[in-house]
């Protein structure tokens, strides 16, 4: 056996060889038919103009459904005095540290566990035992061992990051075509010539893609560390609100963290399309990727 007939444990899995050492042919997507941007905007103003009527009408009461006008004003106010930039930051900043940490282990895990099928079997049964358990889960031990300070959020949101991210860095790597491996095996390209040409660029997409749910969970689960243990931030104005029985001030910072939990996904998608621009249409990686 040649050095690049088995050059890292995910080239012996039970996957069939093909007959042909020709990549496989791209055949061209068709074009589809773009739809209008405005049709996004349909159920949302529905809602909306639901819930105006609603108010209008006093089918529910103001103070457990405030008009639109009543949250928009607060969410003016808020803006006005700076306390939504002041807890906007603050949530930022924590979900900025607690993803850089867990997208960083999770990467590292991931391709030690893609690359060694030895380090997956040590690994992996703990890992996906503790990645079955929610984030409220572990908050009670992590507020015994760590209180309520900003390690608390750190982690918590560094462990909901790092789950989706070792997982689609592993499912990226062990997907790799076998058709990707041959070219490389007939060029007899070197260990480190296969990971860093073909291996890892190959799973750039799926990497891309736990990064994208990564951020998502890490957003999620920042608001709930925040609603309850934490005197700042988005997630702490919702308490805040909730207990003076604020409603617009609740809606108010709901739409906020809506808002910029949208932002931050369509700038991942963009980030994604700008890095992988060298991946044709109908490629490896190109499926099943969130839109």
């Amino acid at each position: 056996m040649s050095q690049l007939e088995a050059p890292f444990d995910i080239a012996s899995g039970a996957r069939e060889t093909p007959t042909s050492l020709q990549p496989p042919a791209v055949t061209a997507a068709k074009p589809t038919k773009a739809r209008p941007s405005f049709v996004g905007w349909i159920v949302p103003s529905i809602l909306l103009i639901t819930w105006a009527v609603a108010s209008h009408k006093e089918w529910v009461a103001p103070q457990i459904l405030p008009a639109p006008a009543a949250v928009g004003q607060t969410l003016l106010e808020q803006v006005k005095s700076g306390e939504l930039f002041v807890n906007f930051a603050i949530s930022l900043g924590r979900v900025a540290g607690g993803f850089a940490l867990g997208g960083l282990i999770g990467v590292v895990l991931g391709v030690a566990m893609g690359l060694s099928r030895r380090v997956e079997q040590y690994l992996y049964p703990l890992f996906n035992a503790i990645s079955q358990v929610p984030v409220l889960g572990w908050l009670p031990l992590a507020m015994m061992v760590l209180g309520i300070g900003e390690s608390l959020k750190v982690v918590i949101i560094a462990h909901a990051a790092l789950v989706p991210i070792a997982i689609n860095t592993l499912k990226g790597i062990r997907n790799v075509p076998v058709a990707y491996l041959d070219v490389a095996r007939s060029f007899k390209f070197s260990r480190r010539q296969l990971l860093r040409q073909v291996v890892f660029p190959a799973s750039v997409p799926s990497v891309f893609v736990g990064i994208r749910y990564g951020l998502t969970q890490a957003w999620l689960s920042l608001v709930t560390v925040e609603l309850l243990a934490s005197s700042e931030g988005l997630g702490f104005l919702i308490v805040w609100g909730r207990q003076l029985f604020q409603l617009d001030l609740v809606l108010s910072a709901i739409i906020v963290v809506g808002v910029v939990g949208l932002v931050l996904d369509k700038g991942i998608e963009k980030l994604e399309s700008r890095l992988l621009k060298w991946r044709p249409t109908g490629s490896f990686g190109s499926e099943g990727q969130a839109s």
